[in-house]
């Protein structure tokens, strides 16, 4: 089933890009510039978004790997 369609999964989706471009960004800066547009300008909000709120994402990613290891 595809993730657009099932909830859970939409999360996982979501949880991933948002720890994969704050790790990118972390690793290569100049990748994820704020000046840049398109796609690119999206995935910066997305690593924005994981630096501010590290903990909470952190936290949303360790009850989700719960879920999916106790729950499916």
């Amino acid at each position: 089933m595809s993730a657009i369609f099932n909830f859970q999964s939409l999360l996982i989706v979501a949880l991933l890009i948002l720890c994969t471009c704050t790790y990118l960004r972390a690793l290569f800066p100049s990748i994820l510039d704020k000046n840049r547009t398109g796609v690119v300008k999206f995935f910066w909000k997305c690593a924005r978004i994981g630096e501010r709120k590290s903990p909470w994402i952190s936290g949303l990613c360790v009850i989700m790997a719960g879920s999916i290891l106790f729950v499916n």
